[in-house]
């Protein structure tokens, strides 16, 4: 590969062609087949996931979240309402459409328009979206959103020690960086941290890949997949 090099000799990154700022994501609805994302609000999504969190199999999510679990939906409440209206993190409800009911929450947060990154965290998925189609498509609907606005770079983060989600990330087509050694200190502990990524030049793959798992053809009658969504990724061509 031929790198460029300075007047001095040293090499240098490649130009950023027709780099532009992208726009902050906005405050709106993002809508797909099986799930739309609604900016997270106390008074329409508050009862539906705080109901959801309590179905059996729940109680876990919050083991590597900075927050939760919640004792009660007025103290649930409370905490989207100081929350909701933030632009970083920017907040979503994940609304199953066969339900319309909210059955998660995920976020944008260290939104950097300067640097076209942008993060996608806060992932607090209930045993009614885990698995899901829906759950599929939440991320998918995020990511396509980032990189139409512009942004070169997507990142993943997680407790180190949270192996569900460094498996979730893989699966996704995130690329793992490396860990951060003792990052954060987390409900009194500590926290290494896992980072992932997607840069722009992936994004066409992925896409693609994403909605060939997401059609309807590729589940049966039980709603099984026939394919996964590696297995699609390492077919997928880009002419």
């Amino acid at each position: 590969m031929n790198v460029e090099r300075n007047e001095f000799g040293q090499p240098i990154g490649p130009i950023v062609e027709n780099w532009r700022v992208p726009p902050r994501p906005a405050r709106e609805v993002l809508s797909g087949a099986w799930c739309r994302l609604e900016p997270l609000d106390p008074d329409r999504h508050a009862r539906d996931l705080f109901e959801a969190y309590a179905c059996a199999g729940g109680e876990s999510i919050w083991t590597y979240l900075g927050y939760g679990p919640f004792d009660t939906l007025a103290e649930y409440r409370a905490w989207i309402a100081e929350r909701y209206l933030g632009e970083d993190p920017l907040f979503f409800a994940i609304v199953d459409a066969s339900t319309d009911r909210a059955a998660g929450v995920a976020s944008y947060l260290r939104i950097d328009p300067n640097a076209g990154a942008i993060e996608v965290g806060h992932l607090a998925y209930s045993p009614r979206l885990q698995r899901s189609r829906a759950a599929t498509e939440a991320m998918y609907l995020m990511m396509r959103n980032a990189f139409q606005l512009g942004y070169r770079r997507y990142e993943w983060k997680c407790h180190a020690l949270n192996e569900p989600s460094r498996n979730a990330a893989l699966r996704l087509g995130f690329t793992f960086e490396g860990i951060f050694r003792q990052a954060l200190v987390v409900k009194g502990r500590n926290r290494d941290t896992a980072w992932f990524s997607i840069v722009d030049g992936e994004w066409p793959r992925l896409e693609a890949a994403f909605a060939q798992w997401l059609a309807p053809d590729n589940f049966d009658a039980a709603d099984s997949q026939r394919t996964t969504l590696a297995a699609i990724r390492q077919s997928v061509r880009m002419d």
